[in-house]
C-alpha cells in the first residue's frame, strides 16, 4: 500500500493503491456510527423532552469541531501521514457511541455528538487522501467504492438506530452503533504496517500555508461551492425528516425506514455510476442533482402518507448520490501538489459549517414557522445554486 505522492496531473507515475477495498469497508463501519448517531441522538433527545432548538443544537455539535479544525487536520495528515489520524478518529468514535450507552443523559448526548463528529472527520480526511493518491481511472474507482460503502452504511445506520430505539431502548441503540467503529479498529490494526508505510505528501512548514491560495483556484472554488450546496441538502434531509416525522406521528422505526430508503437510493445509483459517467459529464450530473433535489424538497411536506415519503426520500437519494464520487475525484484532480488532504479538510470545513448553521437556523425557525417552510427554504437555495452553475468552468471537465 506504500505510495509516493505526486501531483495529481502526473497520473502515469502514481501506482494503484492496494487495500483500497478494505479501507472502504473500514470507512463504512465508522460511517455507521455517524449516520446512525445523528438519528439516535436526535430521537433520544426528543424522547428526553428536549425542544426542537436544543435538538438542532445537538445535531450542530456533530459539525462544530470538524468545522473549526478540519483544515488544520488536513495539513497535519499531509505532514504526518494517515496511520495516526485514522487510529485517533476511530478511538473517538468508539468513545462517542459508548458514552450515552453507559450513562444516558443530555451531557453524554453532547459528548457523543462531539466525539462522533470530530472522530469521523479525522478518519475521513485520511481515507480520502490515500484513496485519491492514484491515477484518474483508479481514483474514480476508489471513490466509487467508497461511495458504495458509505451508501450501505448510510442505509444501515439510521435503520438500525430507529429499530433499536423502538425495540431495545436508547442505551442499546448506542451500544449497537459502537460495534461499527470497534470493527473498524480491528481492521486498522490488521493494516497497521501498510498504513504506516504511506509516506507524508507535504514537505516544509505546513503551518505557513494560506487557505486563500486554494480558494483562489477557479475550478477548485467552484467544486467546493457545489459540494457544499449538495451536501447541505443531504444533511438538511437527515435533520428535518425526524422532526417532520415526529410532528405527523410517525414511529422511530418508520422514520428510520424513510431515511434508510434515501441511503438505499444512493447505493443503487452508485452501482450504476460507472455506466452513467461514460455518457454524462460531471457538471451535467451536478446540475441535474440540484434541479431534482430542489423539486423534491418543494413537494416533500405536502405528503404525510408513508409510502409517498419513502418514494420522495428514495428519489432524493438518487439525485444527491449520483454526484458525490465525481466531485471527490475532481477535487483531487485540481488540488495543488502536496495539499490534497488540506483541500479535503477545506471541503469538510465548508460542509461542517453548513451542518452547524443549518440545524441551528432550521431548529429556531421550525419552532416558530413550522417544518414545511424549512423544506421550501432549502429548495430555493438549490435552485439558486443550479442557476449559478449553469455555465460551469470547462477546465474542470478536462
Amino acid at each position: 500500500m506504500s505510495v509516493t505522492p505526486l501531483p495529481p496531473s502526473d497520473e502515469a507515475a502514481v501506482p494503484a493503491i492496494s487495500g483500497a477495498a478494505l479501507l472502504c469497508i473500514i470507512n463504512m463501519l465508522n460511517h455507521v456510527a455517524l449516520t446512525g448517531g445523528r438519528v439516535t441522538v436526535s430521537l433520544s433527545a426528543l424522547h428526553l423532552g428536549m425542544s426542537t432548538f436544543k435538538v438542532g443544537a445537538l445535531i450542530a455539535v456533530f459539525a462544530i469541531l470538524p468545522m473549526l479544525f478540519s483544515v488544520k487536520v488536513g495539513r497535519w495528515v499531509d505532514h504526518v501521514g494517515i496511520a495516526r489520524p485514522m487510529a485517533y478518529g476511530t478511538g473517538l468514535l468508539i468513545c462517542g457511541t459508548l458514552a450515552p450507552a453507559l450513562v444516558p443523559s443530555q451531557v453524554t448526548l453532547l459528548l457523543a455528538s462531539s466525539c462522533i463528529g470530530i472522530g469521523f472527520m479525522l478518519h475521513q480526511v485520511a481515507t480520502q487522501n490515500i484513496l485519491g493518491m492514484a491515477p484518474h481511472r483508479t481514483r474514480l474507482r476508489n471513490f466509487s467504492w467508497m461511495s458504495l460503502a458509505l451508501g450501505a452504511s448510510g442505509f444501515s445506520g439510521p435503520l438500525f438506530g430507529g429499530i433499536a430505539i423502538d425495540h431495545m431502548g436508547n442505551d442499546a441503540a448506542f451500544a449497537l452503533l459502537s460495534l461499527g467503529p470497534i470493527g473498524a479498529a480491528a481492521g486498522l490494526y490488521h493494516m497497521r504496517d501498510q498504513l504506516r508505510s504511506v509516506r507524508p505528501s507535504a514537505a516544509g512548514d505546513v503551518a505557513r500555508r494560506n487557505i486563500r491560495e486554494l480558494i483562489a483556484l477557479p475550478a477548485l472554488r467552484r467544486i467546493l461551492f457545489v459540494n457544499t450546496i449538495l451536501s447541505g441538502a443531504w444533511d438538511s434531509h437527515l435533520f428535518i425528516v425526524p422532526i417532520f416525522g415526529v410532528s405527523i406521528g410517525l414511529s422511530g422505526t418508520t422514520i428510520g425506514i424513510i431515511l434508510a430508503s434515501f441511503a438505499a437510493a444512493t447505493f443503487v445509483i452508485r452501482l450504476l455510476l460507472p455506466l452513467i459517467q461514460r455518457r454524462v459529464t460531471s457538471w451535467t450530473l451536478i446540475r441535474m442533482a440540484m434541479g431534482t433535489a430542489a423539486a423534491d424538497f418543494m413537494i416533500y411536506p405536502l405528503f404525510t402518507d408513508v409510502v409517498f415519503l419513502i418514494g420522495l426520500s428514495f428519489a432524493l437519494g438518487l439525485a444527491l448520490g449520483v454526484s458525490q464520487p465525481s466531485i471527490l475525484a475532481l477535487l483531487h484532480q485540481h488540488s495543488p501538489p502536496g495539499r490534497a488532504a488540506e483541500t479535503v479538510g477545506l471541503r469538510m470545513a465548508l460542509i461542517n459549517g453548513s451542518q452547524v448553521s443549518l440545524p441551528l437556523t432550521f431548529g429556531a425557525l421550525g419552532a416558530v414557522i413550522g417544518v414545511a417552510p424549512l423544506f421550501w427554504a432549502y429548495a430555493l437555495a438549490l435552485m439558486a445554486g443550479g442557476w449559478f452553475n449553469r455555465n460551469p468552468p470547462t477546465e474542470a471537465e478536462r
